[in-house]
């Protein structure tokens, strides 16, 4: 990965994590752990865990929903001059990590 497409993915993992904290619900508490780029730099996905997990079906719904307008805010909040398309995802990988801490720590 070149300087910047990290550079961009830092970005879009931040602007990720602004909308989400300025747009979802209070009802869970929604982190976004990292975002990935496609290597043309054309398709970009945020990953996000959810708390409490019973939530994460709704709050992947709300974010999948809100795509364009992720893409507007991050038009609107950055100097970016393109900005990929956008998905959303639940950070599985994350949420295994925790689950071999929990085990590791009994």
């Amino acid at each position: 990965m070149t300087k910047r497409d990290e550079r961009l993915t830092e970005i879009l993992r931040d602007m990720g994590a602004r909308f989400l904290q300025e747009n979802a619900s209070k009802s869970s508490l929604i982190t976004v752990t990292r975002a990935e780029l496609t290597k043309d730099a054309k398709r970009a996905t945020i990953f996000f865990t959810v708390f409490p997990e019973n939530f994460e079906k709704t709050a992947l719904e709300f974010a999948k929903r809100k795509r364009s307008e992720f893409k507007e805010f991050i038009q609107d909040n950055s100097s970016l001059g393109f900005v990929p398309q956008m998905d959303f995802e639940i950070d599985s990988g994350e949420k295994n990590r925790q689950r071999i801490d929990s085990l590791l720590n009994k």
